[in-house]
């Protein structure tokens, strides 16, 4: 049974959860209503951890929620067609005896409005069209409908929004709500069941995790005999075994203090705390640190050449912490933490690859600064943040932002004063 989180407006997330009813047998959904699709934000922040999926009655709280999480991997939303127009326009036909004649719409994006007035072959009269984003504010929404109704150029509004229809119904202005269909949702539900499928197979998508203990050759020489090393490989492989034990895993020694634990990626995922608390005690028993590299894939084979590659990135740099690599290639760093950032070195963008290559910078740290920035929902930052953030030396971070500005990659917005003496640290943006 997965858990699936649904978030919109009262009256939208009850008529999901009714609809939903028919797939009672694999899914059990939660409901999280808001007043304003902002809070979105807050929801998912609080709540992630709490689901599998996440199903939004529309695209701008999906869009709001895609920047929050910086992976749209397990959410999905209703997707808006011509229908709830046609519906929102035959109700304020029939109530208001005008159609299409003096009225204003909000609406995410021009083309829905223009597909459907299209097919029905109507020309609108006197429309004012208000289009919105992740940025907008619901009160800038019923303002900009309410300035034109008191101005007399509009007879109603037609609005996707819950609140600016109460907002302005209570105003005493006609207003109609741009509502998601029952087929348009059972649509929605339809591919939700797709994904959690998808779930499934990732869940038992083979794991490796490579484990090494740090400086393991100057342990073995400073051991006083082999027995006292045999007993520290011993103390280890207990640690480890706890660990694998919870995993329903396998655990292989390979020698010279490296260890791989075979198991799925589900069961990893669901106890990557329990791997943290696992190295903290491995450092306090045995008084050395270990680094750990997980890869996943389809075969044991290409799980473990990425698990190889992961644990590399993690010994390269110690604040790095647990560090996976997908089977998609997708690389996470600090995986458990806080500071989790996940990003991709591979790329389709053929411009891009060519910008980079000019200036000799790779596409692996590229992302892996748009990754950061997104995490922290950074407009523009300074050397000293990247540095922070990525563990970077300072000179290699100014190094590699003069080289994307350069490319035209990103731009200098500013500079910021610095409290000590020295000159005023530069503010820059990604294009």
């Amino acid at each position: 049974m997965y858990t699936v989180g649904v978030v919109g407006p009262h009256t939208s997330v009850e008529r999901i959860i009714q609809l939903g009813n028919e797939y009672e047998q694999t899914m059990k959904f939660i409901g999280y209503s808001y007043s304003d699709f902002q809070e979105t934000k807050t929801i998912v922040r609080e709540y992630d951890q709490q689901v599998d999926a996440w199903l939004f009655s529309g695209q701008i709280s999906y869009m709001v929620a895609k920047n929050t999480l910086s992976t749209d991997e397990k959410l999905v939303y209703i997707q808006h067609t011509e229908s709830g127009i046609y519906k929102s326009l035959l109700h304020m036909g029939y109530y208001q005896h005008e159609f299409l004649s003096k009225v204003s719409i909000d609406e995410i994006t021009t083309s829905h409005l223009e597909q459907a007035l299209e097919q029905i072959e109507i020309a609108p009269q006197d429309m004012y069209v208000k289009t919105f984003d992740v940025h907008s504010s619901t009160q800038e929404l019923i303002d900009f409908h309410l300035d034109l109704y008191r101005a007399g150029k509009t007879k109603g509004v037609l609005t996707c929004f819950e609140a600016v229809y109460f907002a302005l119904t209570e105003a005493g202005v006609p207003a109609y709500r741009i509502e998601s269909t029952d087929m348009e949702i059972r649509q929605a539900l339809r591919i939700l069941a797709e994904k959690i499928r998808t779930f499934y197979y990732k869940d038992t998508q083979i794991g490796v995790q490579l484990v090494e203990i740090e400086q393991f050759a100057k342990i073995s020489e400073k051991a006083k005999s082999s027995y006292h090393l045999q007993y520290f490989e011993m103390k280890v492989k207990e640690t480890l075994l706890r660990y694998c034990e919870k995993l329903d895993g396998s655990l292989l020694e390979k020698g010279n203090g490296r260890y791989v634990i075979i198991s799925s990626r589900g069961a990893i995922e669901r106890e990557i705390r329990e791997l943290q608390e696992t190295l903290q005690q491995l450092a306090k028993e045995v008084e050395h640190a270990a680094s750990v590299g997980i890869g996943y894939g389809v075969t044991v084979h290409t799980a473990e050449i990425n698990a190889e590659r992961a644990l590399q990135l993690s010994k390269d740099r110690a604040e790095h912490g647990i560090v996976i690599i997908r089977e998609d290639g997708t690389i996470v760093q600090s995986a458990g933490d806080e500071e989790e950032l996940s990003f991709s070195f591979r790329s389709d963008d053929k411009q891009l690859i060519e910008k980079l290559k000019e200036v000799k910078l790779s596409a692996k740290n590229y992302y892996k600064v748009t990754a950061l920035m997104k995490r922290m929902n950074w407009n523009d930052f300074t050397i000293k943040d990247l540095a922070t953030h990525l563990y970077w030396d300072e000179r290699n971070a100014r190094r590699f932002m003069v080289s994307l500005c350069e490319a035209d990659l990103a731009e200098c917005v500013g500079e910021e004063a610095s409290s000590a003496r020295g000159r005023p640290s530069k503010r820059y943006r990604l294009k």
